[in-house]
């Protein structure tokens, strides 16, 4: 049945704002209510730190946060500077000296996942350069290994380095099943798989078969390696996340390196801590614009815009961006909450003409408690550009604005589709939902924050409609895991369709699981949208490429708990990322 033809409405109408309108995604669950009582937050799919580890409190005041009750408890490997600039230069010669293929690639793989490759990125680069110019004529393990690594930085190598591994029916041979690490290595590079890439697509068949079936048998270690990587590959994984995870498993693995091991604990407390500098910076400013003083029907999240952003932006060259676009994400966040919960329907329009038109002479037009949310996006987005100016000599407000624009004109069409009873086909809402979820937005902000191939091509591929296909997949994963991870939230308080009920309606699906099998399959699909963006000559710069997959693999881990127990709630991935340090 077409939903647009049901006799059912998919939209209820508040007595104030428009309430059917979709929420931002950037709304992620974080509880409210840590206190000083509350000091063991056990994040379920990390090891527990060890006891010495200290965690630190955030504090609520009202509906702000102080940002941290207790003062900053750092340890004294933390401040030993020396120390650490001693262990990553070890490990440089480390990587330099080294001559065994195997050897060189898991030293690469290590540091990626321990989080700290960021100090070697040129070496690292020098050597996947020389790989990419032939594979080592190596096992399973090593051949997947050094595919994944490749195409993870964009140099060319083709998914036909497997077909030695295969018959000529191309299917995989029967004997690899019993090499466990190899297929461990062969299943994460399928998660690597573009479009049309057939062998990929069957690796990831052959290899999850086997190695559900080989579960039983395994020994702990290695079934514990096994359950992660099928639980979530390391290419969907949250580059924070997953260094915190990794740099606890690291320490129980028999030829562990204890001076790297050292380098990486040390690091990631002094990462930790310029995190937490950057939320108290962020925190001020929120407290200095005062908009939740004034508007007290919306949302006070400094402390998640800034979760999103350390997702979005892991490495710590990237604090500026990250500062930024916090700010934005929480205007954002205000507005958002003016279209869905408090503005009437002509309001609605007059704030979406005075948005258009990029004027202060229009403050007049809009109701008084619409003013001061458009004067403050309407100065942080200039001071955004300010800055952009003075860093990279270019002027960006014609292009920062043109992406608000498109972004209320997409909350307007979703005001309208609910103010007129119409309900949008599936197609019709997921598009509007890349703009009017933030990912196109942000994205944006983003390319010129970092300044990484800021050309007149690139910048006309970002300003064309259709949006770029890294950018609209991204936002699509985006809008779906939202979706359905509050679904029934939704409907519960009567907003516009989700996905999951207009899919239901389209489709003539009944069962509610059915539909979410649906959904994760296109989120699957999507997935191979944003790997074409590793191959293809014609991609945008790699920077903001790893950008768009940071923002899909974000949502893929935060929404994820919702679908299984592993992985822990949002709660606990704070207090991992910005509190609890590792000693």
């Amino acid at each position: 049945m077409d939903c647009t033809m049901t006799s059912i409405s998919l939209f209820s109408q508040s007595s104030n704002g428009i309430s059917g309108t979709a929420r931002s995604p950037f709304q992620w669950p974080i509880n409210h209510r840590f206190s000083s009582g509350q000091r063991d937050f056990i994040c379920k799919s990390l090891p527990v730190s060890s006891p010495s580890a200290t965690p630190l409190i955030p504090a609520e005041n009202g509906a702000m946060y102080n940002y941290i009750r207790q003062p900053v408890i750092v340890t004294p490997e933390v401040d030993d500077g020396t120390k650490h600039s001693e262990l990553v230069e070890r490990t440089r010669r480390e990587l330099q000296r080294s001559t065994k293929p195997v050897e060189t690639l898991k030293l690469i793989d290590n540091l990626q996942r321990l989080g700290i490759a960021y100090y070697f990125e040129d070496d690292i680069n020098a050597i996947l350069d020389q790989f990419s110019d032939g594979l080592p004529d190596e096992d399973l393990f090593t051949t997947a290994l050094c595919f994944r690594l490749l195409r993870d930085q964009r140099l060319q190598t083709g998914s036909d380095v497997f077909l030695k591994f295969m018959e000529k029916n191309m299917k995989f041979k029967e004997h690899l099943a019993q090499d466990t690490i190899g297929l461990v290595s062969l299943y994460e590079a399928s998660s690597m798989g573009a479009n049309g890439e057939e062998i990929l697509s069957e690796a990831k068949e052959f290899t999850e078969m086997h190695l559900r079936q080989s579960m039983p048998q395994l020994a702990p270690q290695l079934r514990r390696q096994v359950s992660s990587a099928l639980e979530l590959p390391r290419h969907l994984r949250m580059a924070r996340l997953e260094a915190r995870r990794y740099i606890e498993e690291y320490g129980n693995e028999s030829d562990h390196d204890p001076a790297l091991l050292e380098l990486a604990r040390l690091d990631y407390n002094k990462v930790q801590l310029q995190h937490q500098m950057e939320l108290a910076e962020i925190t001020r400013w929120w407290k200095q614009l005062g908009l939740v003083e004034k508007l007290s029907f919306a949302r006070d999240r400094p402390l998640e815009c800034f979760l999103w952003t350390v997702g979005l932006l892991p490495e710590p060259k990237y604090s500026s961006c990250r500062i930024e676009l916090a700010k934005t994400i929480a205007i954002l966040l205000v507005i958002d909450d003016i279209f869905d919960t408090y503005g009437k329907m002509e309001e609605l329009v007059l704030f979406t003409e005075a948005i258009q038109r990029w004027d202060l002479d229009e403050l007049e037009t809009l109701p008084p408690y619409m003013r001061i949310c458009y004067m403050a996006l309407y100065n942080t987005t200039n001071e955004i550009c300010y800055k952009i100016l003075k860093e990279y000599g270019f002027c960006v407000l014609p292009y920062l604005k043109s992406t608000w624009i498109d972004m209320i004109e997409g909350f307007m069409v979703e005001a309208n589709w609910f103010n007129g009873g119409h309900g949008p086909n599936l197609e019709e809402y997921i598009e509007n939902g890349v703009s009017t979820a933030g990912a196109y937005m942000a994205l944006v902000h983003l390319f010129f924050l970092i300044g990484e191939g800021v050309t007149n091509e690139n910048i006309a591929k970002l300003l064309r409609k259709p949006y770029p296909k890294l950018f609209s997949a991204a936002g699509r994963i985006l809008r779906l895991w939202d979706d359905l991870g509050t679904a029934k939230e939704e409907e519960e308080r009567g907003d516009l369709a989700s996905c999951m009920q207009i899919l239901m309606r389209e489709k003539n699906i009944d069962c509610e699981n059915e539909g979410r099998n649906y959904i994760l399959k296109a989120i699957n699909g999507l997935w191979k949208d944003l790997n074409d963006e590793l191959i293809s000559p014609n991609a945008m710069p790699l920077a903001i490429t790893k950008v768009a997959l940071n923002m899909a693999r974000a949502f893929e881990v935060v929404y994820k708990h919702e679908e299984d127990s592993y992985f822990s709630s949002v709660d606990n991935y704070v207090q991992a990322l910005f509190f609890t340090p590792i000693n």
